[in-house]
């Protein structure tokens, strides 16, 4: 009796320390003025919410949401008052076995009228839903604003583009464009910009405002183009136009009669659920599990923050936003048709979990986890500023505790993101520590799979990712991408070789700690399959398959880079600095090495599997792997993408070692059964050859090379394909340099060679030319003085 007593009061005891549970329940169909029992639902989130409040640092909560639609007209606001620093947790999730929706989305209830050419109308009252209609729902499909040119899935950029987009012919037929907006690839096609359209200055020339989101204001593309919201170019059914100045609504319905039954919607907010603490009081355990989260607005017009000297703008703000918040999680969601961002972690975050969604139909990124700029020593904006190295913060690691650390996002699959905004990603990571990104399936976006803007602070671990259809609309980048143009770094070779021959510790006063890319699938047909971009320093990338693209590493410091796997292609090494400590080995190629502006080979280039005699010849004759080998991989299965290799390929007398192939992507049973997988190359024998194939022009003690590839392009910073590149100068009364381009002599393009020594020989000896060179990605004219012209 003794022994059952104390047994029964320490069960007490455990009881009674244990948090109590609370559940309230909200329904569509509930009443705000009930309960929230689950006989008498509460009819909001925003009321559900008001009862949880009520226990707020006593009772674990959970909120289930009954089945249908939760429209929201403001998003729900989570402080730090719902636990009240307690270690209790509030829970928001569908009620099991039924499918809860929330949507900012709002029905419009007006009265339509045939206007003319099949278009309906209808007249909006005062506070309708939105208050300026920005997208619209038919249905519960999304249809697009009136644009030029049309709608086109089948074309790759912006689903239609046109160089007379915004043409004195267009622009003449537009009445008052005013509320319009114009969407244009950057001039390199490094993202896209955005432009609201003011008016017209004239009957053929547009009043734009400010253009938005790229980081590199370099001006618009001349061809990628596309206008929307203009109401000459309602012209197409599922189109439409609101005018707000007589505040009518324009839609051309596929089928007028069935359209009367549809319902009509837009949304009225861009977030749904913002978790908000500070610093000093963060908010902590909330979780986000099994919604439908769907229908914001779009939020292109707010992108304007620089992300240091990346090529990115951000807006704060998602379809949910964590900002200063702990050991919060999003967990088995449906996230889609969001106008901006669908997840954004802002400031100092911690533990934070984002597992098993699936994220589709995203105007800007699927997640970002960005830290705030305070953060950073010595914090540079935009790529062409500079600062003095003694007058820099010397100071290793951040400055203050708000970033993103120790954060996770797992087993999610992501795809056709950034359908509004082009420098959109499926993970964006910026001024951050320790983020996990593990086993996501990522695919059709515009620009890098994941992509990580710095190297503020690094730590981070890349792993088991299933990455490909990327680069979809822009140019000069990689399924995986990553800058590194930190405190220390100036795209001067010649600066960077003087800085870091004094201060070699300056590559990772922000690179604290490495970056790790391992056992990732990755394929990009537009580009590199990873990216390793200017000043990328301290990674380490081992058992990579990279499918198409190969692997870049532009000037930066400390990267090895070894046991990788590269399908028709090979290893891209870009204007490396001296004393870089680079390391590449224990690759296999199938492909070669493609240097360009390379002086000094690194550490270690060495101990490679070539899969073509000739690149490993080339590379022996570039002074580098002279214990590697060539012969065939053995690959077991290539057809079907496992290119473990078998026990008697010499590859493995490299030190090779063989990785799992069946692992890549998301593994949670109902996100695997929906996910997609890439497309699997046939290995292409007829491999490339060399990188100096194209022929070669010497001029006055200069040789000349014309651009060919996407990699001299990247290498050089230029707009494209074009021009003609310095690979060496003896010359030293001529102001050129290794990588230099020549683009125009005397206002005629050198696009070649040819072009080149047709205009250089048209001068007399004694006289001077006017040239358009790029050195630095800066483009300036210069003079050559032709001093001897034979």
């Amino acid at each position: 009796m003794r022994k059952f007593l104390i047994i029964l009061i320490a069960s007490c005891a455990c009881s009674l320390m244990a948090a109590a549970q609370t559940d309230i329940y909200v329904s569509p169909r509930g009443d705000d003025s009930a309960p929230g029992t689950i006989d008498r639902p509460v009819a909001t989130l925003s009321r559900a919410m008001l009862l949880a409040r009520q226990k707020a640092g006593h009772d674990d909560v959970t909120i289930y949401c009954r089945e249908g639609k939760h429209r929201m007209t403001q998003p729900l606001e989570i402080g730090p008052d719902i636990n009240a620093g307690g270690a209790n947790r509030l829970t928001i999730r569908s009620y099991p076995g039924e499918k809860a929706i929330i949507s900012s989305a709002e029905e419009i209830k007006c009265n339509w009228e045939h206007y003319r050419d099949g278009i309906m109308r209808a007249h909006l009252p005062e506070g309708i839903p939105g208050n300026n209609p920005d997208r619209l729902f038919v249905g519960g499909e999304p249809h697009h604003m009136a644009r030029y040119p049309n709608y086109n899935p089948s074309v790759r950029i912006f689903s239609g583009y046109a160089d007379d987009a915004i043409s004195s012919a267009r622009v003449r037929r537009w009445k008052n464009p005013a509320g319009g907006y114009l969407h244009a690839m950057h001039r390199a096609e490094w993202g896209g910009f955005q432009y609201t359209i003011d008016g017209k200055s004239s009957d053929t020339t547009l009043v734009l405002g400010a253009g938005f989101q790229n980081n590199r204001m370099d001006g618009m593309h001349p061809r990628y183009r596309m206008v929307e919201n203009i109401f000459e170019e309602l012209d197409t059914i599922g189109e439409w136009f609101y005018d707000p100045k007589e505040k009518n609504l324009y839609y051309s319905p596929a089928d007028k009669n069935v359209f009367a039954d549809m319902t009509v919607e837009t949304p009225t907010c861009e977030s749904l659920f913002i978790i908000k603490g500070s610093p000093d009081r963060p908010v902590r355990n909330i979780n986000i599990e099994d919604l439908e989260l769907t229908e914001t607005r779009r939020t292109f017009l707010h992108t304007s923050e620089p992300l240091l000297r990346s090529d990115w703008k951000i807006h704060r703000g998602g379809a949910i936003l964590l900002e200063n918040a702990e050991d919060c999680h999003v967990t088995g969601c449906h996230i889609h048709q969001i106008g901006g961002n669908a997840i954004f972690m802002s400031g100092k975050n911690r533990r934070n979990t984002i597992e098993r969604n699936h994220i589709e139909h995203i105007g800007a990124s699927a997640v970002c986890l960005v830290g705030l700029p305070e953060a950073v020593r010595s914090p540079l904006f935009e790529y062409n500023q500079r600062q003095d190295w003694d007058k820099t913060d010397h100071t290793p690691g951040p400055l203050t505790d708000d970033y993103p650390d120790s954060c996770l996002v797992a087993d999610n699959l992501i795809h056709s993101v950034g359908e509004v905004e082009k420098q959109g990603a499926g993970v964006q990571i910026s001024m951050a520590m320790n983020i996990t990104v593990s086993h996501n399936s990522i695919y059709r976006v515009p620009r890098a799979g994941i992509n990580i803007s710095e190297g503020t602070w690094g730590g981070h671990v890349i792993e088991w990712n299933d990455v490909f259809e990327t680069v979809l609309e822009t140019g000069d980048h990689g399924a995986f991408n990553s800058w590194g143009r930190d405190r220390y770094w100036h795209p001067d070779r010649q600066r960077m070789d003087s800085l870091t021959a004094l201060h070699p510790e300056a590559p990772t006063l922000d690179a604290i700690h490495t970056t790790v890319l391992r056992f990732n699938r990755w394929r990009c047909d537009h580009g590199w399959d990873i990216d390793l971009d200017d000043g990328s320093s301290n990674y380490h990338i081992y058992g990579n398959v990279c499918l198409n693209g190969g692997i870049k590493l532009r000037e930066g410091f400390r990267r090895t880079v070894e046991n990788n796997v590269m399908i028709n292609n090979g290893f891209h090494p870009h204007v490396w600095f001296r004393d870089s400590r680079d390391i590449f080995r224990h690759n296999i190629l199938t492909g070669g090495y493609y240097p360009i502006g390379i002086s000094w080979w690194g550490d270690d280039i060495d101990h490679n599997f070539f899969a073509d005699a000739n690149s490993l010849a080339q590379a022996r004759a570039d002074g580098t792997d002279s214990g590697s080998l060539t012969g065939n991989p053995g690959f077991i299965d290539a057809a079907i993408g496992d290119y473990r290799v078998n026990e008697s390929s010499d590859a493995l007398k490299t030190g090779f070692c063989n990785f799992a192939m069946n692992r890549f992507g998301v593994t949670y049973p109902p996100l695997l059964a929906l996910a997609e997988r890439p497309v699997i190359p046939e290995i292409n024998n007829l491999l490339h050859d060399g990188h100096l194939s194209a022929e070669l022009m010497k001029w006055n003690g200069i040789t000349f090379k014309t651009i060919t590839t996407e990699g001299e392009r990247s290498a050089t910073g230029i707009d494209a394909v074009r021009g003609v590149i310095v690979i060496s100068n003896s010359n030293p009364d001529i102001d050129l340099r290794p990588n230099d381009v020549i683009l125009s002599v005397d206002n005629t393009d050198t696009d070649d060679t040819a072009a080149l020594e047709k205009a250089l020989k048209a001068k007399k000896t004694g006289s001077h030319a006017e040239a358009v060179r790029v050195r630095n990605q800066s483009t300036e004219k210069i003079r050559i003085r032709i001093a001897d012209n034979q």
